[in-house]
C-alpha cells in the first residue's frame, strides 16, 4: 500500500483516523492509541508483504530485549558486546534481503564460480527500520534515551506507518516524548492535512509526470545532446518531488496523529556548494551517517589522511544504502571526492564565486550524479554523461528532443520553480490576507481532487526510494 492510492486514501486513513481519535487516553497517557497505531501499521505493512511483518516484528522485539540489558549493563563490558550482538541482529536482515545476491554475484565474477542466486523480494523499508533499530541500540548504550520498558510502545516507533517505509529517518530521540504522551489539536489536525495534500500534489502532479519524460527519453534512440540534459533534468525533478513529497506527506500524517517527524528536504536545488547540498537533501540519513559513523570513526579529529578516509568510508556506505550495485557505490564515492575537493581546495575560491555561478556548479555536479544513480550499469552511466558534453554523438538537438522540450516546457518550468522557495515565500507573504484565507482551502481542495484523479486514471505511479 502506497500513500498515492485511493486504498490508502479512502479507505485505510480514514478508519485509522476515526479509530485513533475514538480511543481514549486516560490521564493523558496514549497506550491505547498507540496500539491502535501499531495494528493500523502492522495491516500497512501486510498488505503487499505479510510475510515480512513476521522478520519486523522479531526484529523489533529482539532489539527491545536488547536494549533493556543493555541499560542494566551500561558502562560494563557487557553492555558492549550486548551492544555489538544487537547491531548485528539488526543489520542481518538487511544484508541477507538486500545485499547477498550483490555478494554472491561479485564471487562468481571473481572466481568464476557458478553459487545460485537466492531467489526472493527484498521487504520495503527495510534500509529504513533498520537505520531506526540500529540509531536506538547506540543511543541507549551511550546514555542518550532510556530504554523504552513496554514492547508495544517501542514497536509502534518502529512500525509507524506514516515514515516506515520510506522514511524520514525517525530516531527514538525525536519522539519518545510523544510516544508517553502526545497532545492533538485542530490546529495540528489542519497543519497537517495541509502538509500532506501538498506532498501527494508533488507526487502524483510533478514527479509522476516527471517520471513519463524519463521513461520517453530513455526509450528514445535519438543521441542528441539536449535529449541527454532533458533525461537528467526530468530525473533531478522526479526524484526530488518524488521523495520530498514523500516525506511532506510522512511529516503531515505526523502532525494530525500528534507527532513532530524531522524535516527531510530543505530545497536542495538551491544550495551553492556540494557541502550544502548534503546539508539540505535527505537530511535524516545525512545526520544518521554523520552521528553513528563519521564521529565514531573520528569524524575531523583526526590526522589528514585518516579524514580523508572517513569521509570517503561514509560516502562509499551512503552510496551502498542506496542500492545494492556497483553504480551505487560510484555515486556514493563520486560525492565523496566532490566534497573532498570542496574541503581541501574549492572552499574559498566558492566563497569569492558569485552566486549564480555557485548555483550553475551544484547544478551540474548533482545532474552528472543522477546518471550514476538512475543508470543500468557505468557504460549506461558514462554515455549519458558523455551526451551532455556532445561526446559521442554529433546532434546537438534533433526534432523528438524539440517535440519534447515543447511539450513538457510548462512543466519543467513549473517544477524548476517548485524546487526553490520562492513559492512558499509568496504563501507566506500571503498569510493572514482575506484572499489567503479563502484561496488556500480552494488550491488544496484543487489538488486533492486534481490527485485522485491521476490516482484512478493513470498506471504510472511508482514511489523511487521504495527500492532502497
Amino acid at each position: 500500500m502506497v500513500f498515492s492510492s485511493p486504498t490508502f486514501l479512502y479507505y485505510f486513513l480514514p478508519i485509522t483516523l476515526i479509530v485513533y481519535f475514538i480511543m481514549p487516553a486516560p490521564k493523558g497517557c496514549p497506550r491505547l492509541k498507540n496500539l491502535t497505531l501499531l495494528a493500523a501499521s502492522l495491516v500497512f505493512y501486510a498488505w503487499g508483504e505479510p510475510r515480512y511483518v513476521i522478520l519486523m516484528a522479531a526484529q523489533c522485539v529482539l532489539t527491545w530485549c536488547f536494549s533493556l540489558l543493555i541499560a542494566r549493563s551500561r558502562g560494563g563490558r557487557s553492555a558492549i558486546a550486548l551492544t555489538i550482538i544487537s547491531v548485528i541482529i539488526s543489520f542481518s536482515g538487511l544484508i541477507f534481503f538486500k545485499y547477498a545476491n550483490f555478494f554472491i554475484s561479485n564471487i562468481n565474477n571473481a572466481a568464476k564460480s557458478n553459487l545460485k542466486l537466492i531467489s526472493m523480494l527484498m521487504p520495503i523499508g527495510i534500509s529504513f527500520y533498520t537505520f531506526q533499530l540500529v540509531s536506538y541500540t547506540l543511543d541507549v548504550y551511550r546514555g542518550k534515551v532510556e530504554a523504552q520498558r513496554n514492547v508495544l510502545d517501542f514497536s509502534t516507533y518502529v512500525a509507524l506507518f506514516p515514515q516506515l517505509i520510506a522514511g524520514p529517518i525517525v530516531r527514538y530521540s525525536d519522539i519518545y516524548r510523544e510516544l508517553g504522551g502526545r497532545t492533538h489539536s485542530w490546529q495540528g489536525f489542519s497543519t497537517g492535512s495541509r502538509r500532506f495534500i501538498l506532498g501527494l500534489g508533488k507526487k502524483m502532479l510533478l514527479a509522476n509526470l516527471f517520471g513519463e519524460l524519463v521513461q520517453i527519453c530513455k526509450q528514445s534512440s535519438e543521441p542528441s545532446v539536449l535529449f541527454a540534459w532533458i533525461y537528467l533534468l526530468a530525473y533531478a525533478l522526479q526524484i526530488y518531488f518524488d521523495f520530498s513529497g514523500y516525506s511532506d506527506m510522512a511529516i503531515g500524517l505526523g502532525h494530525i496523529l500528534g507527532f513532530r517527524f524531522p524535516e527531510n528536504f530543505n530545497y536542495p536545488y538551491v544550495a551553492d556548494s556540494i557541502t550544502d547540498f548534503w546539508r539540505r537533501w535527505h537530511m535524516t540519513l545525512s545526520g544518521w551517517f554523520r552521528d553513528y559513523v563519521y564521529i565514531p570513526l573520528g569524524g575531523n579529529r583526526v590526522k589528514t589522511a585518516r579524514h580523508i578516509l572517513n569521509i570517503m568510508i561514509v560516502w562509499i556506505l551512503t552510496g551502498f544504502w542506496h542500492g545494492a550495485d556497483w553504480n551505487f557505490i560510484l555515486w556514493g564515492g563520486y560525492f565523496g571526492v566532490v566534497l573532498l575537493v570542496e574541503k581541501f581546495y574549492l572552499g574559498k575560491a566558492l566563497e569569492r564565486t558569485p552566486g549564480f555561478l555557485r548555483h550553475i556548479y551544484v547544478v551540474l555536479i548533482v545532474l552528472i550524479s543522477w546518471a550514476f544513480f538512475d543508470a543500468a550499469g557505468f557504460s549506461a552511466a558514462f554515455l549519458v554523461i558523455g551526451r551532455m558534453f556532445g561526446a559521442g554523438t554529433g546532434m546537438l538537438a534533433g526534432r523528438e528532443a524539440l517535440y519534447h522540450l515543447w511539450s513538457y516546457a510548462l512543466p519543467l518550468l513549473i517544477g524548476v520553480v517548485g524546487t526553490t522557495p520562492l513559492i512558499r515565500k509568496a504563501a507566506e507573504k500571503a498569510e493572514g490576507k482575506k484572499i489567503a484565507t479563502v484561496a488556500e482551502p480552494v488550491v488544496l481542495a484543487v489538488i486533492l481532487v486534481a490527485s485522485t484523479a491521476s490516482m484512478i486514471d493513470g498506471s504510472f505511479n511508482p514511489f523511487i526510494y521504495f527500492r532502497f
